[in-house]
């Protein structure tokens, strides 16, 4: 095997584990609520989830009407969620009187760290 191949071949196994240029960026989101509603607390995901998606990201986790706990990461296959977006979504938690206590973590790998 030539070294051009052996290169060719550690491209693609980089690839494959989502590893080095591949890697894939997402970031813990929890936050808690100031006296919310069953109803109330499906309508704000509703509208965490339009947002979420408007961004070309996706959630994973849940909660309930005390507290939400989230991790985000972008809707494309090797795409990563960026500061931007964290701030974004921080900022949009912010502006909802009945959200408290928002704790955004870094973005670390989304397939080897949690």
């Amino acid at each position: 095997m030539s070294n051009n191949e052996n290169v060719k071949q550690n491209r693609r196994l980089r690839k494959k584990l989502y590893l080095g240029e591949f890697t894939v960026y997402g970031f813990d989101l929890s936050f808690d609520f100031d006296g919310m509603e069953p109803q109330g607390a499906s309508d704000f995901l509703d509208e965490i989830i339009e947002l979420v998606e408007s961004r070309d990201l996706i959630i994973a986790g849940g909660g309930d009407t005390k507290s939400f706990g989230l991790f985000i990461c972008a809707a494309a296959r090797y795409g990563s969620a960026t500061e931007e977006d964290r701030a974004a979504l921080v900022s949009w938690l912010e502006a909802k009187p009945v959200v408290k206590e928002i704790v955004a973590g870094e973005l670390v790998n989304a397939y080897y760290e949690s």
